[in-house]
């Protein structure tokens, strides 16, 4: 019996809230100021590299945060098990952090980033993963805890942002990464400590060897090799024919981003081919596996324009947002806790109303939820065409726009984000589970990459073409929402009965 004294649930979730929180806030602290470091001029020490290449940089780094998460998945599934991923993968981002702190060339902190990046995809979906084993029976009660650790991240973004980005921009960019360690580090020490009593024989062993007694429960084949290697050998003809037509490009910053981009969703597409027609799966877990690919490409849409807020929302803020207050500068890089701290408020009431529409047989089904947040998505960067059609004039935008834009995108956020984490633990196959995790940030890898991507092309010399730009991503919000939404009801039916 586990001991329900977290709000209804087990301590073991505290445990994971405060880690995970830590983490967040070196990871948000320090995304707060990256872009900013990467393009700023070089007065204050910062590198001053041209928009198009200060983006792409900063779109590869986060992309592979996520895109790591697959293979962490698999370490964890196959050979470490969860406890021991994440104890790992935090002693990788900690020591990432201190790198970046200390780091005096443009080589040591690009290594700096990569030991983050690592360390990162073995932590993120694990930790994840562990949250779900708390709830072997499901159902709402999981969704519940989702929302709780959910609230875990957006605190500790929040604090993050603030004090990360304070420091680094306004006292020293070094300074600012040492903090970013230094959180790490006090949520591996407390994943440590105190997992060793409230997550006792949770993620010990890893899932593929370990005795399944639940309800997913099935005698499966085996994997078939077979399809695994016609389909690694399809990839690799695929890449040849992509280099040496000249379609992918790896000489230089923007050639590695736009070829990631291209990496990431053929290796995603045929991890799913290969489950779905060499997985060893029955009928009933494909159809699952189905809808969670749907899942995966519409979060991709919704991250790439929700992620905006460290890549073009912040050049907006930083060079077109009027935030001086009674004579004081706010930092630009705190209008990225904006949406954090709109979660702490809104994730309750955001609860609750699920909660209230649950018990009246009104709650909408996840694919619904989906559409509703990209929906939500889109109207958000309507608000934002409407600002930088006062930018392009000369004048400064109010910070409303912004604040408005960040208030959508974060109830969009809280239809999608929690709701798909919980979906993905409930409906991916149990030996597959940390994979299918990682295939869900894997989402927020392909999102975050076309968010810097898209940045690039806001240049000084480009600010006419702002409105347009963010017009774009406003009809491709409205369309993929209205689209999801007409297709709700047999993507529903696919998930065999799993609310």
């Amino acid at each position: 019996m586990q001991d329900k004294s977290f709000f209804g649930h087990p301590r073991g979730l505290f445990v994971l809230f405060l880690t995970e929180m830590w983490e967040r806030f070196g990871y948000y602290g320090m995304r707060a100021i990256l872009l900013l470091f990467l393009i700023s001029p070089t007065a204050r020490g910062a590198m001053g590299l041209p928009e198009a290449e200060g983006t792409s940089i900063y779109a590869l780094y986060v992309a592979s945060v996520y895109l790591l998460t697959l293979p962490g998945g698999w370490i964890a599934d196959n050979i470490l098990g969860q406890k021991k991923s994440i104890i790992y993968g935090g002693g990788l981002i900690t020591l990432g952090y201190a790198i970046l702190a200390i780091s005096s060339s443009p080589s040591t902190f690009y290594i700096g980033l990569v030991a983050v990046a690592l360390g990162t995809g073995l932590l993120k979906a694990n930790i994840s993963t562990i949250v779900g084993e708390l709830y072997p029976e499901g159902g709402r009660k999981r969704d519940e805890a989702f929302s709780i650790f959910y609230m875990g991240i957006n605190v500790g973004s929040t604090l993050g942002i603030a004090m990360v980005g304070y420091i680094g921009e306004k006292v020293n960019w070094h300074l600012g990464f040492a903090t970013a360690s230094i959180a790490m580090l006090l949520g591996l020490i407390t994943f440590i400590f105190m997992g060793r009593t409230y997550l006792k024989g949770i993620g010990d062993e890893p899932s593929a060897k370990a005795k399944v007694s639940d309800t997913h429960a099935i005698a499966h084949p085996p994997i078939n090799k077979n399809v695994l290697y016609t389909i690694v050998g399809l990839l690799v003809v695929f890449y040849a024919v992509l280099h040496f037509t000249g379609k992918i490009d790896f000489s230089n910053a923007q050639g590695l981003a736009n070829a990631a981009g291209i990496i990431i969703v053929s290796i995603t597409v045929a991890y799913f081919l290969f489950i779905l027609l060499g997985g060893g799966l029955n009928t009933v877990e494909k159809k699952r596996v189905a809808v969670l690919g749907v899942l995966f490409f519409a979060v991709s849409i919704f991250w790439s324009g929700f992620e905006q807020a460290a890549t073009s929302f912040q050049i907006f803020a930083s060079r077109h947002t009027e935030r001086t207050f009674f004579g004081w500068e706010m930092p630009s890089s705190w209008f990225q806790f904006f949406n954090a701290a709109f979660i702490v408020m809104l994730a309750p009431l955001v609860n609750s109303l699920w909660a209230f529409l649950e018990k009246r047989n009104m709650n909408p089904s996840t694919p619904v939820k989906f559409a509703i947040g990209l929906i939500l998505m889109g109207v958000g960067f309507y608000v934002m065409v409407l600002g930088a059609n006062i930018a392009v004039t000369g004048v400064k935008a109010s910070f409303i726009f912004l604040s408005v834009t960040y208030v959508l995108h974060t109830i969009g956020e809280l239809s999608i984000s929690p709701v798909g984490l919980s979906s993905y633990t409930k409906l991916a196959p149990r030996q597959y589970v940390s994979q299918f995790m990682g295939i869900w940030f894997v989402g927020a890898s392909l999102g975050n990459l076309i968010a810097g991507i898209f940045a690039g092309g806001f240049t000084e010399g480009n600010l006419q073409q702002m409105p347009s730009l963010f017009n774009q991503v406003f009809v491709i919000g409205i369309v993929s929402g209205l689209v999801l939404l007409l297709f709700a009801k047999p993507i529903k039916k696919w998930m065999g009965g799993i609310e």
